[in-house]
């Protein structure tokens, strides 16, 4: 059948709107270039098959650059670690934390640059160590300062982002470093790594990544939240089955560095250096204890002077509904 021309444009305004509607969920998503597991799953295109949407990745380096994109409205679902998180939300950021993107361990350390004549942590006072500010690399430093019983007033701490932090150490211009990868690999080529932040944890002071969305979004769009959740779990799950297995495989190792910078040769100790929980640790850790380490994080900051007040509770900004038992 033959359609009339005003038929012909009707029909095509009308599968335009249609198409218009398709795409009205598309969303943008922050990552940062941590590694973990699920860089292959963003790689490969499964968060778009599984959620049905197009999504805009966006890198940032750091988690006080993601808050400020969600807090815009720019970004709908960002990664960020646990400082950054609790600063967020003691701010009252209308977000929810649906998935512990990874407990941290090895991969973010302090480092020393060799000849700045940093050999225990008390030659640090006077030295230059550079972090991104209200990070969590931030946190741990500052925690780390307090175990040694040195006043943070007596370093010069520097707030540069990663790509900075490469720079100012290829020139000379800092002595220390509290940073992730790529940052954390160059650094470790003439440097020394005084603590580690799972060290840090062992002592009391854990820090976390987290994958966060804002509410107004979840709320529209649960179903893409719960895709989203159930791809990054399924990647860690693989990964978990096998970790030498899935590191055999060049195709994963080279999807990792491809978007984390990272060197192919770090990567198996960058992923044996953090916890990626499964879904049913999720589940536990998606209440109470994550609402308590937020807490826990706000208070420390705020004794630094980073935050102005301690929410009564942070409940409300911790969800464990998105994850499929």
């Amino acid at each position: 059948m033959t359609l009339h021309a005003p038929l012909r444009l009707f029909a095509a305004l009308t599968l335009a709107g249609a198409s218009w509607f398709a795409q009205a969920a598309d969303l943008t998503v922050a990552y940062q270039t941590t590694v973990d597991p699920a860089k292959v799953a963003q790689v490969n295109g499964d968060y778009e098959k599984a959620s049905k949407a197009s999504i805009d990745w966006r890198k940032f380096d750091s988690g006080a650059d993601v808050i400020t994109a969600v807090a815009s409205g720019d970004v709908q679902i960002g990664y960020l670690g646990s400082s950054p998180l609790a600063a967020a939300a003691t701010r009252k950021l209308p977000v929810e934390t649906f998935l512990i993107a990874t407990q941290i361990g090895a991969a973010e350390a302090l480092v020393a640059r060799e000849g700045a004549g940093i050999n225990s942590p008390q030659d640090l006072i006077g030295k230059k160590i550079a972090v991104p500010f209200v990070s969590t690399g931030h946190y741990s430093l500052l925690a780390a300062l307090k175990q040694w019983n040195i006043d943070p007033a007596k370093v010069q701490i520097l707030n540069l982002a990663p790509p900075a932090i490469i720079a100012a150490w290829k020139r000379g211009d800092i002595d220390a470093t509290y940073v992730w990868d790529p940052a954390l690999g160059v650094a470790k080529e003439n440097g020394k790594v005084l603590i580690t932040s799972g060290e840090l944890a062992e002592k009391g002071a854990p820090t976390f990544d987290a994958w966060i969305v804002r509410k107004d979004f979840a709320a529209k769009h649960p179903e893409i939240v719960k895709a989203f959740a159930k791809v990054t779990l399924d990647a860690y799950a693989d990964y978990r089955k096998d970790p030498q297995a899935w590191l055999a495989n060049q195709s994963n190792v080279d999807k990792l560095v491809k978007l984390s910078g990272a060197k192919a040769t770090d990567i198996p100790a960058l992923l044996q250096g953090n916890v990626f929980p499964l879904a049913a640790d999720q589940i536990a850790a998606l209440g109470a204890p994550t609402t308590q380490a937020i807490t826990d994080t706000a208070t420390f900051l705020k004794e630094q002077g980073k935050v102005e007040a301690v929410l009564p509770d942070y409940a409300p900004y911790v969800s464990a509904k998105f994850i499929a038992n």
